[in-house]
């Protein structure tokens, strides 16, 4: 049952996010730079509110924690909450940029690919285990990857950031998998503010679209019910399941963004393009099987 609740939260998170080309797509006209900054204000805003009413117990454990803490364990608590931060600004960034001014279909891609990128980095930082099928995964993966550049170069140099961005992220925080999950996203929100905040005259440089009732209210959604909920439940499940975990799940974001390109958005693909998407789902059948199999083996 304990492990049903973290599997259960990281798959309605990933669900959620699977739908976030709607509120995203409802901002194409506005610069991507200035959809980020209100995201992060508002979801700032937002978590500032309620962390004092109904999280002051954890805010008072955590800080607690961190007290009794030695120097290399505050040192790591700060370096990786600053990085969370900085890493989730750069993922959201582009990954507004790609869905409102490329297609939908790279960004979803990006997201194919960060769960095999997670598993190879969690074998690497963590010393998770990768077993024969993963290796193939990954080889088939990078060949899918290749497959791409030699299409689009460009497109795939940044489905490779958003991949990445999100990756490390997902490490980083299972780094810090003991503390209280919405301290964290609060203080990693207020990073990611502070990193903005000096630029924003940059992101909004020649937009003449003024930030109306509309814009504020797409905002709202997007902070609430895309940015907020889902990260909280995907941290939550980092708490007990493997960054690989995670990983798999993930997989749930970029098919139902897949589904909604071609279905409801009515984008195109090219054959080259179709058959590097083909190898990437196929190392994702590979990749899962290795789990089932693990199971047998268990239960054997």
């Amino acid at each position: 049952m304990k492990l049903n609740k973290y599997y259960g939260a990281g798959i309605v998170a990933f669900v959620i996010w699977g739908f976030i080309p709607f509120p995203l797509k409802a901002l194409a006209a506005y610069p991507s730079g200035q959809i980020l900054y209100f995201r992060v204000l508002c979801s700032v805003l937002i978590l500032l509110g309620i962390m004092p009413l109904f999280r002051r117990k954890s805010i008072a454990q955590t800080f607690a924690a961190l007290k009794l803490a030695t120097s290399a364990e505050k040192t790591k608590f700060l370096t990786f909450t600053v990085l969370g931060g900085a890493l989730l600004t750069v993922n959201w960034f582009v990954f507004i940029y790609v869905i409102n001014h490329i297609d939908i279909q790279t960004g979803s891609f990006s997201y194919l690919l960060c769960p095999i990128l997670t598993a190879l980095l969690g074998y690497l930082l963590l010393n998770e285990k990768l077993k024969k099928n993963q290796w193939v995964a990954i080889f088939i993966s990078l060949l899918s990857c290749f497959m791409l550049g030699t299409g689009a170069v460009l497109n795939l140099l940044y489905s490779l950031l958003i991949a990445a961005s999100y990756a490390f992220y997902l490490i980083t925080q299972r780094i810090l998998k003991d503390y209280d999950k919405m301290v964290l996203l609060t203080l990693q929100l207020l990073v990611s503010f502070s990193l903005m905040g000096p630029f924003y005259s940059y992101f909004n440089a020649g937009h003449t679209l003024g930030a109306d009732y509309y814009f504020f209210g797409v905002i709202a959604i997007l902070s609430v019910g895309f940015t907020i909920i889902p990260l909280f439940l995907n941290l939550y499940a980092l708490t007990e399941l493997k960054s690989g975990t995670i990983g798999i799940l993930m997989y749930i974001n970029p098919i139902i963004n897949f589904i909604m390109a071609f279905l409801y958005f009515r984008e195109e693909s090219t054959l080259h393009k179709g058959l590097a998407y083909a190898l990437i789902f196929l190392s994702v059948i590979l990749y899962n099987l290795k789990f089932k199999n693990k199971k047998k083996l268990r239960s054997a």
